[in-house]
């Protein structure tokens, strides 16, 4: 079955980087979108940024825009997620996920265990 495994998380100041990997295992992904998404306490699940595996065409969030740069690697079957100039406010439990080309958590029928990533200001 297929399986996405997230790393990279951390606990980083306001203004460092961090980059997140998905790591993605037991399926054919290549009509599949990837997309991460994150979640902070008390919040809903939102979008961040997704790729579709095939051609690489990207979305990104309003929040993340000009950031954040969403890249596949197609020979290690791993999605990225560059963060960049980070702020408190992208404290969240980051997601990725594989399903149909949206930017809809219900587009998404394939979910990692997140990995946390903490900002301090």
């Amino acid at each position: 079955q297929v399986q996405l495994v997230e790393s990279g998380g951390g606990l980083v100041q306001a203004g460092d980087s961090l980059r997140l990997s998905c790591l993605a295992s037991g399926g054919t992904f290549t009509s599949y979108a990837m997309g991460w998404f994150r979640q902070s306490p008390g919040k809903e699940r939102e979008f961040v940024a997704r790729i579709t595996w095939s051609g690489g065409s990207t979305r990104y969030a309003e929040s993340v825009k000009g950031r954040f740069t969403i890249s596949r690697d197609s020979a290690k079957n791993t999605v990225y997620l560059q963060m960049n100039s980070l702020k408190p406010e992208d404290t969240a439990v980051y997601y990725c996920a594989a399903g149909m080309v949206s930017t809809s958590l219900q587009a998404y029928n394939h979910w990692g265990q997140g990995t946390q990533v903490t900002v301090s200001s």
